[in-house]
């Protein structure tokens, strides 16, 4: 009787006990967070592609799903997002640990470009937003409300264009394709002269046949003639 009424008082105290810690915990910054990431705003300045069309970008880290930006279908234009899009957020960060994340345009006949790859810390941001700048091919700006937790002006990360390796392999390709597409034209077009030269030999020996076979004709006649 007496064990009943110790463990009855023993759980009628210890619920207070929690939902007071749970409150407490909740009010410190970063204690129970989900440290979501989303894309605040994005501009690209270049498509990889070969010909004119609407790029395919989408954002991924190491060993997550890609997650592709619909409304990002031209260059040159500032998209700004409300964070409640469907295909939001991007990704969730740890508290110490960084991601290794990018930004990516999907291709069709090789493999997908890269915009830019970079580590994305939890303290990257500052006051809740994260700026990432690569030259010549995006500008876009992260909110993570419950990441970093610093004051005064927004952090951002620059990163200059060195030579640009894609593009190199990109002139690679084309080179090569070139290459191939120019030896195909030239297998094609002797295929075609010899195919040619082929048919006019053929045409000339039924010609040269025809006109055999008259001869004949004309001197069968004649002997027949002298013979009547």
């Amino acid at each position: 009787m007496r064990r009943n009424q110790f463990l009855r008082c023993a759980s009628s105290s210890t619920y207070p006990l929690f939902l007071l810690s749970f409150i407490l915990l909740s009010s410190i910054p970063g204690s129970i967070s989900s440290r979501e990431v989303t894309l605040g705003s994005i501009e690209i300045f270049n498509a990889h592609e070969w010909w004119p069309s609407k790029p395919i970008v989408y954002f991924s880290c190491k060993g997550e799903n890609k997650t592709f930006l619909p409304d990002v279908k031209t260059t040159n234009f500032l998209y700004s997002f409300k964070g409640q899009e469907s295909w939001q957020p991007l990704t969730e960060l740890p508290e110490k640990k960084c991601k290794r994340c990018g930004i990516y345009e999907s291709d069709t006949f090789k493999s997908d470009d890269v915009f830019d790859e970079w580590e994305m810390c939890s303290d990257d941001f500052v006051e809740g937003k994260y700026i990432h700048f690569k030259e010549k091919e995006f500008n876009a700006t992260f909110i993570c409300s419950d990441c970093g937790g610093g004051s005064g002006s927004q952090n951002s990360t620059i990163v200059e264009d060195k030579g640009e390796p894609s593009k190199k392999k990109t002139i690679a390709i084309v080179v090569v394709v070139s290459v191939l597409a120019s030896i195909v034209t030239v297998f094609a077009a002797v295929f075609v002269y010899k195919y040619w030269q082929r048919r006019r030999r053929e045409r000339d020996q039924l010609r040269f046949l025809k006109l055999f076979e008259e001869t004949d004709e004309i001197e069968d006649e004649i002997a027949l003639g002298h013979v009547i």
